[in-house]
């Protein structure tokens, strides 16, 4: 399938989840927790390889951030952010990998687009997101107002549009950051309350440190 097709698709997502509104703003069970075993999926990164997350904590700590959707203007102030401190957190000792909303032909061009520092694998139907506990924010968190009517919809899909970066897929699914050690356990635990909630690279680099003890 060609990229202009699936974007299109991923904006129809996009407006679909706008018109029904978030529904999982709270866990139905006690999400996990640090110490707790880390959930392992086989997913498949931006070229299209299957890979399983414990891959990434195999021998050493892993850090796994789960991305807004790839046009959100959050998700590119995390790529800022993480190209700023990549080297900071491989030389703590952590093997890196993003978690996307997205197939890999899109991921490629996230990838590509935004100079994304490490590996990004596709969780479009968010089962691994739901595994880890991130749950959907309010429309006030985002918008900081109720639902719109349609016409701003269709405005803001045209700026997005002007930018580069076209909407996709769920834009209430809250991002999180997870450090996992060599033994698969859960070191930290961060999910994010709103869409630029970043959490602090001194808390990242002494998680993962602790992880690699």
């Amino acid at each position: 399938m060609d990229i202009e097709t699936l974007f299109e698709a991923a904006e129809q997502r996009w407006l679909s989840h706008w018109q029904r509104g978030p529904r999982r703003r709270n866990w139905t069970s006690v999400p996990l927790q640090v110490g707790d075993a880390a959930p392992d999926f086989e997913l498949v990164d931006s070229t299209g390889r299957p890979r399983h997350l414990s891959e990434f904590w195999k021998g050493r700590p892993a850090l796994l951030i789960f991305w807004r959707h790839f046009g959100c203007g959050c998700g590119v102030g995390r790529a800022e952010r993480l190209r700023d401190e990549y080297d900071r957190l491989v030389d703590a000792g952590a093997n890196v990998v993003a978690i996307g909303q997205g197939e890999p032909e899109r991921a490629t061009w996230y990838t590509e687009k935004f100079a994304v520092s490490c590996p990004i694998l596709c969780d479009l139907d968010e089962r691994v997101y739901r595994a880890y506990g991130l749950l959907e924010c309010s429309t006030w968190l985002l918008l900081g107002k109720p639902k719109p009517e349609q016409a701003y919809f269709e405005e803001l899909i045209q700026k997005h549009r002007a930018k580069g970066r076209r909407v996709a897929d769920n834009p209430f699914l809250l991002p999180g950051e997870f450090v996992v050690d060599s033994a698969g356990r859960l070191i930290l635990t961060y999910r994010y309350q709103y869409c630029d909630n970043y959490p602090d690279a001194e808390a990242l680099v002494a998680s993962i440190q602790e992880a690699g003890v």
